[in-house]
């Protein structure tokens, strides 16, 4: 669906509110497509938020699904968060955690592990998939920090309704209900559910906000902003969200990072770190995940 404004996206906006529209790029995961928001080549991250993927949603036949093999990452922690479908996690520490509707996984890559998303129990009837994977950035003093791996289901995540607006608080706080998903740094991911026609005040609690529209079509500060584009916001003191019709939406942001270097799957504020990363990998320093023998080579 193209953006609705009379900017062109991805260019800044002459906008008290928004401060640009991006407008995401499509790739390749090996059997569906995904859209890719963050970073792109205007916009490179939103607080620590510096990889934004809008997954399907895409249907799947029976013995067919996502395979994504496994590959390392230094730096960052990766939150996956699903509308539909189940995929499930291994990792190099051990872990093994199918992921549902609306639960979290939260992996945390620090000094460095190694990962593998592949289709769930659904893989022998007709399955769907759709969702967000997300990547934060590591404050500098957390970079090289153990790896961890943590799993919150659905339940655990606060549910909040505001005239008329549902909202599910992912990460940070929101109206007073805090997500009990750790944060590294000052960070708000949520999920809201807006009916056609309610409103939603966002106060200005962080230092950067932007708002992707999942489906449905978001007047903010006046102008419409149509499925899969992403609304970065100018500093303000608050702003109000208008839903034109159904609108399905995730709102993110944070405290304002320094400058990271991304390149693959590994991120740092150091370009000699991921230089490092990567030999690490071509040489097989990584630790292995248990049970699994295939790799993604390196891009080279």
């Amino acid at each position: 669906m193209p953006e609705t404004g009379s900017n062109q996206p991805g260019d800044d906006v002459d906008d008290a509110v928004i401060e640009r529209i991006i407008e995401p790029d499509s790739k390749d995961l090996g059997g569906f497509s995904v859209r890719r928001v963050l970073p792109s080549r205007v916009h490179k991250m939103v607080g620590p938020f510096i990889f934004f993927d809008h997954l399907g949603p895409a249907e799947f036949p029976p013995g067919e699904g996502i395979q994504v093999r496994p590959h390392p990452h230094i730096g960052l922690s990766t939150v996956t968060y699903l509308f539909e479908g189940e995929i499930i996690h291994r990792d190099s520490l051990g872990y093994q955690q199918a992921i549902q509707a609306e639960a979290v996984n939260l992996m945390t890559a620090g000094r460095g592990i190694v990962h593998s998303e592949r289709a769930g129990e659904d893989l022998e009837r007709v399955s769907r998939l759709h969702g967000i994977q997300s990547w934060m950035a590591l404050p500098r003093d957390l970079q090289e920090c153990d790896p961890d791996f943590r799993h919150y289901p659905s339940d655990e995540l606060p549910q909040v309704e505001q005239d008329g607006v549902a909202i599910r608080v992912i990460l940070g706080e929101f109206s007073g209900h805090v997500s009990p998903v750790t944060q590294y740094a000052p960070t708000l991911y949520l999920e809201c559910r807006m009916p056609g026609g309610t409103a939603l005040s966002l106060p200005r609690d962080y230092d950067e906000i932007a708002i992707y529209v999942v489906s449905g079509e978001l007047q903010i500060g006046g102008r419409l902003v149509g499925a899969t584009r992403m609304a970065v916001l100018a500093p303000a003191q608050s702003v109000q969200l208008q839903a034109s019709c159904d609108c399905h939406l995730m709102v993110i942001g944070g405290a304002s990072f320094g400058e990271r270097h991304i390149w693959w799957n590994l991120v740092s504020s150091s370009r000699q770190r991921i230089e490092q990363a990567k030999q690490d990998w071509r040489d097989n320093r990584f630790d292995p995940i248990p049970g699994e023998t295939e790799f993604i080579p390196l891009p080279e």
